[in-house]
């Protein structure tokens, strides 16, 4: 590891992002890891890694990361590219049905922060509305652009925020998805959102649900690119924070689970399934310091066991592989120690990844096609998030039968398929 590369591109947390509180408690310490989209071109490629941890703080109650890393490093180039997954693209057209009920008028202007190749701002566009994406990968900016999304490649904040208002005017919807949860300056981004959201406007923030994470034990969510892991109160206590107030809320298939939550500048009375998910926050004690270093423990206890389940099998000479080259599944890996010795191949079938190799455990990323014609015994489905769409390709399209370790939500377990 380049320990001088660790110290210019990281900070420790020394108080709250968000209220400046220095009474944060650790929970949680994954180890050293490298960035989890940080593919290799070569095995044997140097590479860094920085301190992977969760803390909380006292004050806010928001769970966050230790550290920070420079986010050019982590975003200037990115590897994930939402349009490669068939879950993103189905749920990209009821996120527009969703939201287009908050539309006035085909004139409405419509921004995403974090817009990637453009895949949920398609629909508002193929229905005549006025959309501008905004994304800090220039790689993936450049692809939305040419699929005939408008797309800055840039940071979104208040400066940027004054940019668009100039040139576009306000923006009549904003939202944000599995974004807000990896900006350090998330002060400056809400104040954007702010800024550039319309008096009657409507704002909508995914993110990964801490009551999730917490329950079904979601510790492969946590890496560099996520610096914080919101439950509806405390994002609720940030937007409040700029006289943002939240009215309403949906779910949503990504990651595992997420929540979708709407605001406004105006406040408005709450839904009912925003306040029965307030209430079941509560009960479950997802603000809880307690119940998070029980996590923790967990945490710990579930390594051992999938450790266990993969050793077996490659002591029994099974021919072991694994599916979805993923940034979670980094963390996984590499907290588990797993390498190309206990893994032959992952499977992944974006293009941008085949041929790389993973970051920290060194395992070739192939085609599905390439690691199913070798016909492995065994397959550590690593995007297990998006289960029900790879157990049903690996049946129907490659004819696959054999064992399937499913390493998460709750304790890893062996299915038949």
């Amino acid at each position: 590891m380049d320990m001088n590369l660790e110290n210019k591109n990281s900070k420790k947390l020394l108080e709250c992002r968000i209220c400046n509180s220095s009474d944060i408690i650790p929970i949680l310490d994954l180890g050293k890891q490298p960035l989890a989209n940080s593919l290799k071109k070569e095995k044997t490629q140097s590479e860094s890694s920085f301190s992977l941890e969760i803390c909380q703080c006292k004050n806010c109650s928001v769970i966050q990361l230790t550290e920070t890393i420079d986010a050019k490093l982590l975003f200037n180039e990115y590897v994930w590219v939402t349009g490669t997954s068939k879950v993103a693209n189905q749920y990209s057209q009821i996120f527009f049905n969703r939201s287009k009920k908050y539309l006035k008028s085909k004139k409405d202007f419509i921004v995403e922060i974090a817009s990637n190749d453009g895949t949920f701002l398609k629909p508002f566009k193929e229905d005549g509305f006025n959309v501008l994406g905004v994304d800090p990968a220039s790689n993936i900016a450049e692809i939305a652009n040419r699929q005939g999304i408008k797309t800055i490649p840039n940071f979104f904040g208040l400066q940027s925020s004054k940019e668009i208002v100039e040139k576009e005017g306000y923006a009549n919807l904003i939202f944000a998805r599995n974004v807000i949860p990896h900006v350090e300056n998330i002060k400056d981004v809400i104040s954007g959102i702010s800024n550039l959201l319309s008096k009657n406007g409507v704002g909508i923030i995914e993110f990964h649900r801490a009551d999730i994470i917490l329950d079904e034990l979601h510790y492969d969510s946590i890496y560099h690119e996520h610096l914080f892991y919101f439950s509806i109160h405390s994002l609720t206590f940030l937007l409040n924070s700029f006289n943002l107030y939240t009215f309403d809320l949906d779910i949503s298939p990504i990651s595992g689970g997420s929540f979708v939550i709407y605001f406004s500048k105006e406040r408005k009375i709450k839904s009912n399934i925003l306040i029965k998910k307030e209430k079941e926050e509560i009960n479950l004690g997802v603000d809880n310091l307690i119940n998070w270093k029980n996590f923790s423990t967990k945490v710990v206890a579930h390594k051992k066991k999938i450790v266990q389940i993969v050793s077996e099998f490659n002591e029994a000479k099974k021919k072991v592989i694994a599916y979805g080259a993923s940034a979670r599944s980094s963390t996984l890996l590499n907290f588990c120690e797993f390498s190309y010795k206990d893994l032959e191949v992952i499977a992944d079938k974006s293009a941008m990844k085949q041929g790389l190799f993973t970051p920290g455990t060194e395992i070739p990323i192939v085609s599905p096609e390439d690691a199913l014609r070798n016909d492995p015994d065994v397959i550590l489905l690593l995007a297990w998030n998006f289960k029900d769409e790879i157990i049903e390709e690996l049946k129907k399209k490659y004819n696959w039968k054999g064992k399937l370790i499913l390493p998460l939500p709750y304790e890893p377990k062996v299915i038949d398929i």
